[in-house]
């Protein structure tokens, strides 16, 4: 009496239906999360397109982000810095991200935007000295300008930074010590 190869594995079919099954529904699961859900692109509270106000209007970056070139951090500017151009902007008074920012205004409530660009707690990071090393903002950030929504572009990981240092050839040690006394 013989048994077929095929005969042998018809109990393992269920089981292998049901594998490829969930590998699939990772796979799927994993794209979505990635696409609609990650913080690399969050939704924010308003709107905001750096293509319209870096792009279009040619508004340099350090006009909203003033602390980059004096503190470790950028900032985001305040609802009154946004009020202070919008106000005088009648002609867009009436869109729906202006008046959610309008709203903010009367509320005397800061926006809570969503940290896109993020380094862990115990990283040392300064804006100040990339800035005054000329680096331009794209470096880090990407095309910020060509964006509807700021996407996160870059890992910042320091494997990501030492690779950028060991391109513009900064020296680690020594140099590193230069800026980091």
């Amino acid at each position: 009496m013989s048994i077929s190869v095929l005969d042998a594995l018809r109990p393992a079919r269920k089981p292998a239906l049901l594998g490829l099954v969930a590998v699939f529904g990772l796979l799927i699961g994993a794209w979505v999360h990635g696409k609609y859900f990650s913080d690399r692109s969050p939704v924010q509270p308003i709107e905001f397109s750096h293509k319209v106000h870096a792009a279009d209007n040619e508004i340099p970056c350090q006009h909203c982000h003033i602390y980059a070139d004096t503190t470790p951090v950028a900032g985001v500017p305040s609802v009154s810095k946004c009020i202070g151009c919008h106000k005088s902007l009648p002609s867009v008074r009436d869109q729906p991200e202006i008046l959610k920012l309008m709203a903010f205004w009367e509320n005397r409530e800061p926006i809570p935007w969503i940290k896109v660009h993020d380094v862990p707690d115990f990283v040392h990071f300064t804006h100040k000295r990339h800035v005054k090393a000329d680096l331009e903002c794209q470096e880090c950030h990407g095309p910020v300008e060509t964006m509807d929504r700021i996407t996160r572009v870059a890992t910042m990981r320091m494997p990501w930074c030492v690779e950028c240092h060991t391109e513009k050839n900064v020296e680690h040690g020594r140099d590193c010590w230069t800026c980091h006394k």
